[in-house]
């Protein structure tokens, strides 16, 4: 028997990935693209570092606890 529900790490996937967009189209709002489609950096834009930490550490955190929740079910050594 494994420690989480499926449905419970499911959840918790799902999560992760709605973050990494809403992340991601944080990043596409205030950042110009260049021609192939990559983040043009060459304009130095300016973008509200208590804003990115706040949207970077929301990833993070939910990107750890889906680590832990993998690692215990599967029986995984962290690195």
């Amino acid at each position: 028997m494994l420690p989480f529900e499926k449905e419970y790490v499911e959840k918790e996937n799902n999560n992760l990935i709605k973050i990494r967009k809403e992340f991601l189209d944080f990043l596409d709002k205030n950042i110009p693209k260049n021609k192939n489609g990559g983040y043009d950096f060459s304009t130095n834009p300016t973008l509200d570092a208590k804003e990115v930490y706040e949207k970077f550490f929301k990833l993070d955190y939910q990107a750890r606890k889906l680590r832990a929740l993998l690692n215990q079910t599967y029986n995984l050594k962290a690195e």
